[in-house]
């Protein structure tokens, strides 16, 4: 079966938006993501029924859009002893076969005098073939005639050069450190596993995960390794049982241990 060569010279026009969005989508996911480029639409309230969105550029389901200049927003006036959330998104539209578009609109919410909630957005996938979608991006909420803090409601996603920064071995090694565990805790059922620190600190981080069981218990008694301190040199848990409500006594145990520090 002969496959369509999307990005092949065919001899005429045939990419298509949604072969395009498809690639953007299997590529970074397929939620709604702002981009870590220009000012990320920054807002700022000016008044009290305007806000400015800066510049960004946004992917919602592999759709991109952009926006080079701030843009004005109008906030409907509040009204007194009532409360309101608004909710400022982009708002994709197709219109007949083709025509798509992509602008920055406030929804208005419900007044109350309640605890207010906040309006409904078009959710429909776009690959489901809906013909208006909404990505939010901040809760205005309204107390009276007064804006408060807008509220951002999206993801940033971050740069692949940041992703594999993370993902480089030998520079992020010496902050994560695991192992097997075997040792036979005191009378109070404390124990301590060794470390070795990367900066001189305590790790930030630092979790047990018991078994298989040793001596005096069972996976029936529920034994959890708690946190009980950290030092630059060693980490030391106590061992707590469920089933019992209590610490345990000295006992021999296995077990699975990580600490992590921050760089």
């Amino acid at each position: 079966m002969t496959m369509e060569l999307v990005t092949g010279h065919a001899g005429e026009p045939h990419v298509t938006a949604a072969q395009d969005a498809a690639l953007h989508a299997g590529v970074i996911g397929g939620d709604d993501y702002v981009l870590s480029t220009k000012d990320r639409f920054a807002i700022n309230v000016v008044s009290a029924n305007k806000v400015t969105i800066a510049g960004g550029d946004l992917v919602m389901q592999g759709y991109h859009a952009s926006n080079d200049k701030p843009a004005d927003l109008i906030i409907t006036n509040g009204s007194q002893g009532q409360k309101r959330n608004d909710i400022i998104c982009c708002r994709y539209t197709k219109v007949g076969d083709s025509i798509e578009s992509a602008n920055l609109v406030v929804v208005k919410g419900t007044p109350t005098t309640g605890t207010p909630v906040d309006p409904t957005l078009n959710t429909t996938p776009i690959s489901q073939g809906a013909t208006t979608y909404d990505m939010a991006l901040y809760r205005v909420p309204l107390d009276g005639i007064t804006i408060g803090e807008p509220e951002p409601m999206f993801n940033i996603l971050q740069p692949m050069s940041s992703v594999w920064d993370s993902l480089t071995p030998a520079e992020y090694a010496p902050y994560i450190q695991c192992a097997g565990h075997t040792v036979t805790t005191g009378g109070d059922g404390t124990f301590w596993v060794g470390v070795k620190s990367p900066n001189g600190k305590p790790p930030d981080y630092a979790s047990y995960t018991v078994g298989p069981f040793g001596t005096g218990f069972n996976d029936e008694d529920g034994i959890i390794a708690h946190l009980w301190d950290v030092t630059a040199t060693g980490v030391r848990f106590r061992l707590y049982t469920t089933r019992y409500q209590r610490w345990c006594g000295k006992t021999a145990i296995f077990g699975r241990w990580i600490a992590v520090w921050r760089r």
